[in-house]
């Protein structure tokens, strides 16, 4: 029970986090979203901050098992999966009316500057991500997709970069428009073989 309660705390404070950002969400509609009450929190938590820290680590567990179907499909080219993996997130958004953005990069923009903690957490979890890209970038350069004189580590941190930046500007526009912009440049330009 325990064990599933946390996760239930944890699992809704994301899905409010993400869309509302971490200081405008509170303990309490946390708790009720989760449907436990108020003394559970402590029992996980040791503050509203350690949530947020134990809640990028969620966040990244996420991203990692739900990506996985698409990004270790042997049976596609890698390039081909980077692009089917951001198309993916494309109708995501589309689907939730181009709000959310990346729960990661949001929480580097509110909270980066306020916490060394949230700092250095964010830091790391957008590593792991830039981790996927360079790995599947090394898979397609050992394929010959793309050239051999490409940094693959340092065009992993562009993609991440130029994506978070899209997603800022996606949700200004509430549209598609940056996000696809995106995926043409990168595809385009920066990894043409």
């Amino acid at each position: 029970m325990k064990a599933g309660t946390k996760n239930r705390i944890l699992e809704a404070g994301a899905e409010i986090i993400h869309l509302k950002g971490f200081n405008h969400t509170g303990i309490q509609e946390i708790l009720h979203a989760a449907e436990v009450p108020k003394g559970s929190f402590y029992n996980y938590f040791k503050s509203k901050d350690d949530f947020g820290l134990q809640l990028i680590d969620y966040f990244v567990e996420y991203y990692t098992q739900f990506s996985k179907g698409i990004l270790e499909d042997a049976a596609i080219p890698p390039l081909q999966r980077i692009r089917k993996f951001l198309e993916w997130f494309i109708e995501f958004f589309r689907s939730k009316d181009y709000a959310y953005g990346c729960p990661i990069g949001n929480l580097a923009q509110e909270m980066g500057d306020l916490s060394p903690a949230f700092r250095e957490k964010l830091k790391t979890a957008l590593d792991s991500i830039v981790d996927i890209y360079a790995r599947l970038l090394a898979e397609a350069q050992q394929g010959g997709e793309i050239s051999q004189n490409l940094d693959v580590r340092e065009a992993a941190y562009f993609l991440v970069s130029s994506w978070h930046g899209a997603l800022v500007h996606m949700k200004a526009v509430k549209g598609p428009g940056p996000l696809e912009n995106h995926i043409r440049f990168i595809f385009d330009h920066v990894l043409r073989g």
